[in-house]
């Protein structure tokens, strides 16, 4: 009926509603433009623009749906939404039963109601906890009374259906879909649709947009078409953040490929800094957000410069460094004692002031003292560390001491820091807790890695140095050389001759890279700790007898169940890696084990026992 589609992008899923709703008419603004300069422009929805895709439990509430079709009753009447077939997405309740939903209209009028036909359910994501998957035909659904007076419809069409123009036919799929084995584009292609649109809400994760790619270009790959992909980005209320970059492939080749990352909202930090791996790459996030400040408010970006403005209270700053904006959003601060060096201290210091953060040096050891002091007042007994005679018990406490109360100082400074500098405002204090180190547990309850937000608690050690890198070239970081020089300590035992006694890895007995292959075998393979040691005798049979890997393997498991509790209190952290041990979301187990796991280690045992008894055979054999 219209003689040429144009399918316009009129929504983004951030923030429920009030926030879609103003984005919708900028948005779609800047989609028109476009098609004014355009003949044929292909633009469409992303994943449920009306609601936020990350409502959780609210989805289960009437008044979501509700405000949704408020909201597309608002769109409906928008002159901007004129003469475009808009794709966009909301849930819907049919027949009492709830689905994932895109809206399909034209001109006031609404062409197709599309349910979800392929859920997702694993991972990140619950959507059979709120819908129902689409199993029907095309049935008639009655609209809301106020859509009816907007329309003139009373009935629409509900279900897996396409739309056929003078022109051409295009059909829609919905993120999982295109994942499925069975995808509806398989189908459409073969019924003669030519444009095959994918509105998603695919989480960012390490190493992920080569497979989205791959997956959208295989899509039109056989028989022909048009794809086109838009990709949710931004975070609307959860760990995960939906990264963009949006493509578009014709005939199995990609056309185009929109950015992955843009600019919201900017806030104040403050940081713990150590002069360590994760630390450093902390900040050095923080860092690269400035530099993405500073490049939009270059550009001419209004919006970003006065946020920026409003943030630092500054109705005049204009940041033409990401040093300047730095120096006034960021505090980091070195927490020091009397296990700490010099060397961690002076790499503090120096990333500091290349990054341009405002720098604060701290000597908790007085702090320290006035509690211990208070212990020993009431027991009559002073705790020493093993290095000076002490237990095992006295030597960990100690350790957390520490740790503890530069948890507690780093949420005095975030809250009363900028007070003392007569600015407004209170800071978010952010940790720097590694994935690695969360599966493991080798972090103390409640210490520095309790925080407001952990940027890096979904990234391994490996990736973190692998960034860090990256980052000492291309954001002239010279510091960050040294930094990874170092080896990994918590500087929470006494020092040798003012040298480091204690390191990381020693007190984890494994390597990094022995925990990034032990977190994606407990995660992404779904192994128990039989089936790892299986698969780790056959990895790492030329390096390690079979009783040697079930050595790494126990004590893996063992203290994973010894610390399993401390994911109850994690930080919440960005998504970013897939053996992610976050107990809020991600990784639903319990977090009370039986640390002997009796049944398994007995298992791994006999078989180191018969895998020996073989090896002996044959050594003997050809002997």
């Amino acid at each position: 009926q219209t003689g040429r589609v144009t399918l316009s992008c009129v929504g983004c899923a951030h923030w429920p509603t009030d926030g879609n709703l103003a984005r919708i008419p900028r948005i779609g603004r800047e989609r028109r433009q476009v098609l004014l300069n355009s003949a044929h422009h292909e633009r469409y929805g992303i994943r449920m623009e009306r609601s936020g895709y990350g409502c959780g439990d609210h989805f289960f509430e009437n008044d979501t749906c509700l405000h949704s079709f408020q909201v597309l009753a608002e769109l409906l009447l928008s002159p901007i939404t004129q003469d475009i077939i808009c794709d966009v997405g909301m849930p819907v309740m049919h027949k009492n039963v709830r689905y994932n939903c895109r809206v399909i209209f034209l001109n006031g009028h609404i062409l197709l109601i599309r349910p979800k036909l392929n859920l997702c359910n694993d991972g990140n994501y619950r959507e059979l906890r709120w819908f129902s998957p689409w199993r029907g035909e095309v049935e008639d659904f009655i609209l809301p009374k106020e859509i009816q007076d907007i329309t003139g419809q009373v009935h629409v069409l509900f279900g897996d259906a396409v739309i056929a123009t003078k022109e051409t036919c295009f059909g829609t799929e919905m993120c999982e879909e295109l994942w499925t084995p069975d995808s509806p584009h398989v189908h459409m292609g073969l019924d003669g649709v030519e444009i095959f649109t994918n509105s998603s809400a695919s989480h960012h994760a390490l190493r992920k947009a080569q497979s989205r790619e791959e997956r959208v270009c295989y899509a039109t790959a056989k028989s022909g078409g048009v794809y086109l992909f838009s990709n949710l980005r931004g975070c609307d209320g959860e760990r995960t953040y939906y990264d963009g970059g949006a493509m578009v492939a014709v005939n199995g080749e990609l056309l185009a490929h929109g950015e992955q990352f843009a600019l919201t909202d900017v806030a104040g930090f403050f940081l713990p800094l150590s002069g360590g791996v994760d630390s450093a790459s902390t900040a050095c996030v923080v860092f690269s957000m400035c530099h993405l400040v500073c490049t939009a408010v270059l550009a001419g970006d209004t919006q970003v410069l006065a946020d920026v403005r409003h943030i630092v209270s500054e109705e005049t700053f204009t940041p033409r460094e990401p040093q300047d904006l730095c120096n006034r959003i960021f505090t980091t601060c070195y927490l020091g004692g009397e296990n700490s060096s010099r060397e961690t201290r002076k790499r503090a210091s120096d990333l500091a002031q290349q990054i341009g953060s405002y720098h604060l040096d701290v000597d908790i050891q007085m702090g320290i003292s006035t509690l211990l002091g208070i212990f020993s007042f009431v027991t009559g007994k002073s705790p020493q560390f093993e290095a000076h005679g002490g237990s095992r018990r006295e030597n960990q406490a100690l350790q957390n001491i520490q740790a503890r109360i530069r948890m507690v100082l780093s949420y005095l400074f975030a809250q009363l820091g900028l007070w003392a500098r007569n600015r407004p405002g209170v800071q978010l204090v952010l940790g720097s807790a590694n994935v690695d180190e969360s599966l493991l547990g080798y972090l103390t309850k409640y210490d520095c890695s309790s925080a407001d937000l952990n940027p890096i608690g979904g990234i391994s050690k490996i990736d973190l140095r692998a960034f860090l890198q990256h980052c000492e070239h291309t954001l002239n970081l010279p510091t960050l050389a040294r930094i990874l020089q170092a080896p990994p300590t918590a500087e929470l035992e006494p020092l040798v001759d003012g040298c480091l006694a204690q390191t990381d890895e020693a007190d984890m007995g494994v390597t990094y890279e022995e925990l990034s292959v032990f977190g994606r075998l407990r995660k992404v393979a779904l192994c128990g700790p039989f089936s790892m040691f299986l698969k780790l005798v056959h990895k790492w049979g030329y390096l390690l007898l079979p009783s040697q890997v079930a050595q790494k393997v126990q004590h893996l498991f063992r203290m994973y169940a010894l610390n399993r509790h401390k994911m109850t209190t994690l930080t919440p952290a960005y998504h970013a890696e897939a053996y992610s041990p976050d107990d809020h979301r991600f990784d639903l187990r319990p977090f009370l084990y039986d640390t002997k796991w009796k049944w398994q280690f007995r298992c791994i045992e006999q078989t180191v026992r018969n895998l020996s008894t073989r090896v002996s055979r044959v050594l003997l054999d050809q002997s």
